[in-house]
């Protein structure tokens, strides 16, 4: 098969367009033909990217995980899913990835594609979706009336964050340029802050909870405009646990995980027109590498998705 590989741990100038095995199934997996796969900036960074399950070394490595495909086939005993059907999911971080015509996934972390989005689009949303919903109601208690603050708000997760806290009935303040407030406050922001020009600990305070997507500076500022027994929730880094015992307020960092039923809820809510994927830019498989740099100028609105299901075909 056609994947896009690193044979060393670095940046997207490593990424190389090859060829590779096809993935061996383990038992309970599923072998999925990928149509597209979504890039997240820092995976590259990513200790897992390069270590197996078991702590192993892993190289070479496919980055990549989080996408939409068919199922080609499946191991003895697997009921989760069927061959031929159309799914989406977020893969494992210590195996290797879906930027690759085919990906090796346990069956129970897919869930149907949403019906009424096409692969590219469905590509875009396990990982960052999975990230807002996970971050909201697992590792906080977001409901209606409650106050949040997102960083980052027109990013990968943020995009769907809005969303989702705004669905859930929250009052939902962003921090983002300028150039894209009107395009949240379409998505569901209340208020949206240019971090630019103005600091947010001066705009807001007394938050229910914060989501972080940034780390250094805003995740130590962000302590500020909390209330007691508040929130802060990152995906970027650490937050200080003397200062969160100090304020009186719960901080963590957390990996978002598969999760097939939070994705068919995720799902449901897409077509029932809810939420809606967000995309910046979608390039075919052997352009990764501009994927990903693109990815690293913070200048991308929503996801980068890599088109798979094409260039396979035109290098049948």
């Amino acid at each position: 098969m056609k994947a896009i590989r690193m044979h060393s741990k670095g940046g997207p100038e490593l990424l190389v367009y090859e060829d590779a095995p096809k993935p061996q199934l383990q038992p309970g997996d599923a072998l999925v033909r990928v149509s597209a796969s979504s890039i997240t900036k820092t995976e590259l960074t990513w200790s897992e990217t390069y270590t197996a399950c078991d702590g192993t070394p892993r190289l070479p490595t496919i980055p990549g995980h989080e996408f939409s495909g068919v199922v080609e086939e499946i191991t003895a005993g697997v009921t989760d899913v069927k061959v031929g059907e159309a799914v989406y999911g977020l893969a494992s971080f210590c195996r290797d990835g879906s930027a690759a015509e085919y990906i090796a996934i346990r069956a129970a972390d897919l869930a149907p594609k949403p019906k009424t989005l096409d692969h590219v689009q469905a590509a875009s949303i396990p990982l960052a979706a999975l990230t807002a919903w996970q971050a909201f109601f697992d590792h906080a208690s977001v409901t209606k009336g409650k106050r949040v603050l997102i960083h980052g708000a027109a990013g990968g997760v943020g995009v769907f964050a809005v969303q989702i806290a705004n669905w859930a009935g929250a009052e939902v303040i962003a921090t983002a340029s300028a150039s894209n407030h009107d395009f949240l406050g379409e998505l569901g922001a209340d208020q949206v802050i240019d971090y630019t020009k103005l600091r947010f600990e001066d705009e807001v305070e007394d938050l229910d909870m914060v989501l972080d997507t940034m780390g250094g500076d805003t995740l130590d500022r962000s302590f500020g405009v909390l209330r007691r027994g508040g929130a802060l929730v990152s995906v970027a880094a650490e937050p200080s646990a003397q200062k969160a015992k100090e304020l009186g307020v719960h901080a963590l960092f957390f990996i978002v995980e598969p999760n097939c039923t939070q994705l068919m809820e995720i799902g449901r809510l897409i077509d029932e027109g809810k939420i809606r994927p967000i995309l910046d830019t979608v390039l075919p498989l052997d352009q990764a590498r501009q994927a990903f740099e693109r990815g690293l100028t913070n200048h991308a609105r929503g996801k980068i998705v890599l088109r798979v299901a094409e260039q396979a075909a035109a290098n049948a």
